[in-house]
């Protein structure tokens, strides 16, 4: 039944994947040489994503907006879509969405005025999925011609921009102007339009997509991401030792080694190749599945919510097979097949097949434990991850074969097979369960279900955590348990652990942090009562006014880059923002910059600037200025993002991108702070 899970799962992967792009568009003349040329301008949108409508209301996400230069022509009325958007309420914004899926079609007609005409067409917007938005924009020149030639006394028609700015929308802009822009600061354009700007501030825009490379690709961030891989496999390999399907089969296959060989020497050897197929047989496995799906695809199952409700339900029906439920296995004619080979073949090769069969019997209690230990992987970009993972697994379940094989005498003192194990299964079926829970939590946020928010998530993991506890006092029995007559010292102490952690939760009910768990709660944002009050704010809204103070106050530069309608900076912020430690960091270690990309406050004047790829592009806005800074100084354009700099405008640390990650974005400001001491 596993099999058939996970073959879905990955059948899914395959089909769904994220395109490159949120929207590709496509532009077009046509009516040339009529009296009724126009413009059209076909978005195709991604799967899974979401353009928002030029009519997209205020305090939602970033509208779609459209800007004519025109010459020889004027404007006919506004772009028309082909199709009606669909509306829809936000919770996280409490507002109607008005956004389109697929593919739309806008139409511009045009006037002639002249003989020869020319349009530059250029719109930019915002689209967003379940991990994050990103910014649109393209732009086009078009020439064409008029079949008569236009009245002489006609005035030239004045550029238009499409949308007007309502009286709510100047009043914002008025108030949320900042005073760098207020004094006039020039455009910030790298190469020729720096001229006019103080040499630091220079610096403080150069490019600096190659230092925060190394950051990413440092030796020592990918070692502590791999030893955490490693450990979770050796101990879930420790752990399924002690299950019905493994612990018998030590004995009984050390047994076999000693009573063939009737050398000692011999008898290790084919224990100590018993025990290397079985590691080999599990990283084989694990590069298998990156090999086929690539590091990429399996990150995006980590952040995807189609793909968190699938881990989801693969939790909770493993859960039930811990459980007593049924039973999860393979094939039978699988086993068989490899019994067989057993049978056929003789030497190293024999042994081989032995290790695949304890593979494939195992399966019931190991299935489970490899599975989560895939999804853990997951959340790496590391191609090696899984592989690395499954290394430490079967480290720790090869190693009793070869331990006993070398000291055959340890055999007497092993614990004998007996309900003691099946208690384990339980044990891991609550904690598969609880872990389960998390899954469905990323996808209650990415979709806005609310069912699960933070105060129904605790409240369940205390249930879940206190039936343990009861479990484990004898309390509640499942269908493979025996008669427990008396509880073991081990045991009770584990049900004071259980029943200790589901009453340290209580007070999460009523909006405490929770700090140990924290990483898999939603944030207290989704709490709809909380006495907690932990917020962050920024101190200036400005990246040069943020560098001048950081550099007053000789504190390294936190930049946020955001936006108004970004839903996941709304999450990162509630999740991972107001966990205290986080909190008192930012406050006092930072200067905290907010820059929002979306922000419609004018610019004093529209400035012109050259893209990396050429494209030529006008900035508008405040947050077309801070978009473009995004991209030309990080190379990157998603939000949420955010970078620590130093006074010189050099990374500090890698890129903070959308998790809701407490302890990794501990660590982010923790290397950010030591790598500023190191360079004062």
């Amino acid at each position: 039944m596993k099999k058939y899970f996970l073959t879905f799962a990955l059948i899914v992967v395959a089909v769904s994947m994220w395109a490159a792009d949120a929207v590709s568009w496509s532009m077009k003349l046509v009516g040339d040489n009529t009296d009724h040329p126009a413009v059209e301008i076909t978005a195709t949108v991604a799967p899974g994503y979401h353009m928002y409508a030029v009519e997209n209301p205020p305090g939602g996400s970033n509208p779609l907006e459209f800007f004519f230069d025109v010459k020889g022509c004027k404007l006919d009325g506004k772009p028309k879509a082909n199709k009606a958007y669909t509306k829809e309420f936000d919770d996280v914004f409490e507002v109607d969405q008005y956004f389109y899926d697929g593919k739309v079609t806008f139409t511009q007609k045009l006037i002639p005025t002249a003989p020869d005409f020319s349009v530059d067409v250029e719109l930019k917007g915002q689209a967003c999925n379940d991990s994050g938005c990103v910014p649109l924009f393209a732009s086009q020149t078009f020439k064409g011609k008029a079949p008569v030639a236009a009245k002489a006394t006609e005035p030239e028609p004045k550029s238009e921009a499409a949308p007007e700015t309502t009286v709510e929308q100047k009043a914002e802009a008025i108030a949320t102007m900042t005073d760098s822009l207020q004094a006039n600061t020039p455009a910030l354009t790298p190469g020729a339009n720096l001229s006019g700007i103080n040499a630091p501030e220079q610096g403080w825009w150069a490019n600096v997509e190659a230092e925060l490379k190394v950051f990413e690709d440092n030796p020592e961030q990918q070692g502590r991401s791999l030893w955490y891989i490693f450990l979770a496999g050796f101990i879930g390999g420790l752990i399924a030792l002690v299950t019905p399907c493994v612990w018998p089969m030590i004995p009984m296959t050390v047994s076999f080694f000693l009573k063939q060989n009737k050398s000692r020497s011999k008898s290790i050897a084919a224990a100590t190749t018993y025990g290397a197929s079985i590691i080999v047989i599990y990283v084989v496995l694990g590069l298998l599945v990156t090999i086929l799906f690539g590091a990429s695809a399996l990150n995006e199952l980590a952040t995807s919510a189609v793909f968190n409700i699938i881990f989801f339900l693969l939790l909770v029906v493993f859960a039930i097979s811990f459980m007593g439920g049924f039973e999860l296995t393979l094939p039978a004619s699988w086993t068989n097949k490899m019994d067989s080979k057993v049978d056929a073949t003789t030497g190293m090769l024999s042994i081989f097949f032995m290790a695949f069969t304890l593979v494939l019997v195992s399966f019931s209690c190991t299935g489970p434990i490899i599975g989560t230990l895939l999804v853990e992987a997951a959340a790496t970009s590391n191609f090696i991850s899984p592989a690395i993972g499954m290394f430490g697994f079967a480290l720790a379940l090869a190693l009793p074969f070869t331990l006993f094989a070398m000291f055959p005498t340890m055999l007497k003192s092993m614990p004998k097979s007996g309900g003691w194990m099946n208690t384990v299964k339980v044990v891991l079926g609550f904690l598969e369960l609880a872990l389960a829970l998390k899954f469905l939590s990323v996808a209650d946020l990415a979709y806005g279900w609310r069912i699960l928010d933070r105060e129904v998530f605790v409240s369940l993991w205390i249930v879940i955590f206190a039936l343990l506890g009861m479990y484990l006092l004898g309390k509640i029995t499942f269908p493979h348990d025996d008669q427990l007559e008396k509880i073991g010292v081990g045991r009770f102490m584990l049900a004071c652990i259980s029943l200790a952690f589901a009453v340290y939760m209580l007070p999460g009910l009523w909006g405490a942090p929770l700090k140990s768990i924290s990483a898999f709660a939603p944030p207290t944002s989704t709490q709809d009562f909380t006495l907690y009050e932990g917020d962050v704010h920024a101190q200036v809204a400005d990246f040069d006014e943020g560098m001048r103070l950081g550099k007053q106050l000789g504190k390294p530069v936190l930049i946020d880059f955001s936006g108004h309608g970004c839903v996941n900076c709304r999450k990162l912020e509630g999740a991972v923002w107001t966990d205290p430690d986080v909190k008192n960091s930012i406050d006092n270690d930072f200067v905290l910059v907010t820059l929002m990309v979306d922000e419609k406050a004018p610019l004093p004047e529209p400035i012109k600037v050259t893209e990396k790829d050429g494209t030529v592009r006008t900035l508008r806005t405040v947050g077309d200025k801070w978009s473009y800074l995004q991209r030309s100084k990080f190379g990157a354009n998603a939000q949420p993002f955010h970078v620590i700099v130093d006074q010189n405008g050099s990374p500090l640390a890698p890129a903070f991108v959308y998790k809701e990650d407490v302890p990794g974005y501990k660590n982010f400001l923790k290397m950010g702070l030591d790598n500023y001491s190191k360079r004062q």
